[in-house]
């Protein structure tokens, strides 16, 4: 199945309340005036498009038409859908990898994001691509967290790393670099606890894994991978921008985005952090994990 069919199928639930919303904007004006422009506002902003994105989004459509002197509010759907494919292209959405294994990639989150899952359909890719993978259970805080991590590298083919229930996260994250080094391992995928008593303790026992990565594999963690769920829309940014500031997150991984009707919350995010979409979950199957494409995204939300 080619991309752009994957992310249609995936934003549905978006799409339809977005387009029909468009569709029936379109049909209602016979052409740019005050009143088109301050009800696509309206719209962009009940799919969790954000304010600050909105307002880019209008400002661009409102120069094109002024430049290009445009009349036909039919023309909004091209305009629109090139400038998010703009506004989200920030360079490849590829992961970075190591010039010499293993490549070591910190995944965090809030709890219920789909973290453990997302480690465990990424471990999976990369097994397709031949190379072999631990997955380190640094989530000693929640209950059945490495038992459910364990579930995941199993149905992936890779091994796992994992201590006692209450465990130093950070040490596991060591034993899990020594045994990349000392199996060859080619990628490390660090699973981190996503709640703690407060979100200064959560914060600060990730800075300790990072510098205990740091500190044994220089340039690593070589991406800090943020997972967010879609369906908490704009609750997802104030998350972002807590774990940015603590632990330098280099890529946003969104998931459950078929489940939502909020999928413009990737350009809220892409926009207001600066930060790439680099892989988004869009189904249950191990399988459905994708990188992310601007130019797919921005096709499948405004295809007609």
């Amino acid at each position: 199945m080619n991309l752009l069919r994957v992310f249609k199928e995936g934003l549905a639930k978006t799409r339809q309340a977005f387009t029909q919303q468009i569709t029936g904007l379109i049909g209602r004006h016979k052409n740019f005036d005050d009143n088109f422009f301050e009800e696509l506002e309206e719209i962009l902003l009940t799919a969790d498009v954000g304010m600050k994105i909105t307002l880019e989004l209008v400002g661009r459509l409102k120069e094109r038409v002024r430049r290009e002197k445009l009349s036909d509010p039919g023309l909004a759907y091209n305009i629109l859908q090139e400038e998010v494919a703009s506004i989200l292209d920030k360079g490849t959405s590829r992961l970075r990898e190591a010039a010499q294994p293993p490549t070591v990639i910190l995944v965090v989150g809030v709890n219920g994001s789909g973290k453990t899952t997302t480690i465990g359909k990424l471990a999976y890719q990369y097994k397709l691509g031949g190379k072999k993978v631990i997955l380190a259970a640094a989530d000693t805080f929640r209950a059945a967290a490495g038992e459910q991590l364990g579930v995941w590298a199993q149905r992936a083919g890779a091994e796992l790393i994992r201590h006692q229930e209450g465990a130093d996260p950070a040490a596991v994250a060591f034993d899990a670099i020594q045994a990349a080094r000392s199996r060859r391992a080619d990628v490390v995928l660090i699973d981190t606890a996503g709640r703690l008593q407060s979100k200064v303790n959560l914060m600060e026992e990730l800075k300790k894994i990072q510098r205990v990565i740091a500190r044994e594999i220089q340039e690593a963690p070589h991406e800090v991978l943020l997972v967010l769920d879609a369906t908490t829309g704009q609750n997802g940014l104030s998350q972002a921008r807590i774990f940015r500031e603590a632990v330098g997150v280099t890529g946003i991984v969104l998931t459950k985005l078929d489940g939502t009707a909020k999928g413009g919350v990737v350009l809220a995010i892409g926009a207001e952090l600066g930060l790439p979409v680099k892989l988004v979950g869009l189904g249950e199957k191990i399988t459905d994990l994708r990188e992310f494409s601007p130019q797919d995204y921005a096709a499948a939300l405004f295809s007609r």
